[in-house]
């Protein structure tokens, strides 16, 4: 069973930037396909970021792109999400998700393995 830990939450005023990361505990597999979903009090969780096994290919969802980067860390089975101008709509616990698969799928990710979330909450 692989086991995903996010950290780098935390509350910050519109505009500012966070940077959450993700480890798996893990390592004697190889995590693939790794991403980032988020879910605000009242609405579905949805796909934030997602980055391949080998890091060449990330998908954003429209609403962060050009203010989100995912990126796979040097040490195995890591990710992090660097997010800037940061606005009041990016508030909710965000969610690591991973899969042992490289190719990426918003669907494909939501049946895989999730850590247990971290808390974002911007003010304006």
């Amino acid at each position: 069973q692989v086991e995903l830990v996010e950290s780098g939450g935390g509350s910050v005023q519109a505009g500012g930037s966070l940077r959450l990361s993700c480890a798996a505990s893990e390592y004697a597999y190889r995590i693939g396909c790794m991403g980032w979903f988020r879910q605000a009090p009242g609405k579905e969780r949805e796909g934030v970021a997602a980055i391949t096994g080998s890091g060449g290919t990330t998908t954003y969802a429209d609403s962060v792109k050009g203010r989100f980067t995912i990126s796979r860390g040097n040490v195995k089975n890591t990710m992090t999400l660097q997010m800037n101008s940061l606005k009041p709509e990016d508030t909710a616990v965000y969610y690591c998700a991973g899969r042992l698969v490289s190719h990426c799928t918003w669907a494909g990710l939501r049946n895989s393995y999730w850590g247990q979330g971290t808390q974002v909450t911007v003010s304006s």
